[in-house]
């Protein structure tokens, strides 16, 4: 998809650590887009907004705090936004700023954590929204060093902060985690090979060497959620791309991505998303920009 998108280049050097843009305005206009950088957002006044992160669409309200991960395409849309000065904090950095190995040390893994999950997008709660975005202003006024570790700082905050959430789904954003176990990886990657096809506890289970009962049990502990669960959500990232990127009807995008029941198929992907698979065929396919 990113081939047919709006890549940013963004005015952060490789002699830089990061930006920061601060703003005040009526509307949004920048168009559907990724970057190299990631990028924290801190939007305040903008209830009826509606965001776009991945193949996540959702109004928002009149706080919000996002961190995007490398190379996701997102997008803020004034959507139902009734003319009000909208704040907005905008913090682009460069993906490779924490080295790995410096990353794996014990006090920064939770930091390591946060930038996998921002792979997908992470919405944090109108709380911590609440609590950081006032630093996130005040950052523009800091300098060198301490701008930095201010950064660091509110990064670590971030990290440990309650009821964050991730956006989109993994399969659409294409983004690899590690599961620190290779029953699972191997497991996610016949999973992605194969969710076309009839995949059953069964046969995966078979793979990874374990007894059904005891797979399902493994499975939730190290994924964080059930594999008939996990199974449905790699469908519909599959099924999301297929949806922006082709213009294959929606019957035939169910089918190829393992759903045999186009009915059961719009059912799970409005419960998913939120719209129904032509609705959000129709709200991507408008913001796509060719260039």
């Amino acid at each position: 998809m990113q081939k047919d998108m709006l890549k940013e280049i963004t005015p952060l050097t490789n002699s830089d650590c990061f930006t920061i843009f601060e703003r005040k305005k009526q509307y949004f206009d920048f168009p559907l887009h990724y970057h190299e950088e990631m990028e924290l957002n801190f939007i305040s006044n903008a209830s009826g907004a509606r965001r776009v992160v991945g193949d996540h669409i959702e109004e928002i309200g009149d706080v919000e705090l996002v961190l995007v991960g490398s190379n996701l395409p997102h997008v803020w849309e004034t959507h139902k936004l009734d003319g009000r000065e909208i704040h907005e904090v905008t913090i682009q950095f460069h993906k490779d700023l924490f080295d790995e190995r410096f990353l794996r040390r014990n006090q920064l893994r939770v930091i390591r954590d946060l930038f996998e999950k921002s792979k997908c997008g992470i919405l944090f709660s109108k709380e911590t929204a609440q609590f950081i975005g006032p630093r996130l202003v005040k950052l523009n006024k800091k300098h060198g060093f301490d701008s930095v570790l201010e950064l660091m700082s509110i990064l670590h905050d971030l990290s440990s902060s309650r009821n964050m959430r991730t956006l989109s789904d993994s399969t659409f954003s294409q983004a690899e985690f590690s599961y620190n176990s290779r029953r699972i990886e191997k497991v996610m990657e016949y999973i992605n090979l194969n969710f076309d096809k009839q995949v059953n506890l069964a046969e995966v289970a078979k793979i990874a060497n374990m007894t059904e009962v005891s797979f399902s049990r493994f499975f939730k502990s190290r994924t964080g959620t059930n594999f008939t669960d996990s199974l449905t959500d790699i469908r519909l990232g599959h099924a999301s791309r297929k949806l922006i990127d082709t213009t294959e009807a929606v019957a035939e995008v169910a089918y190829n991505c393992g759903f045999n029941n186009i009915s059961n198929f719009n059912r799970i992907f409005k419960k998913k998303k939120g719209c129904t698979p032509k609705e959000f065929r129709e709200n991507l396919s408008g913001n796509r920009v060719f260039v």
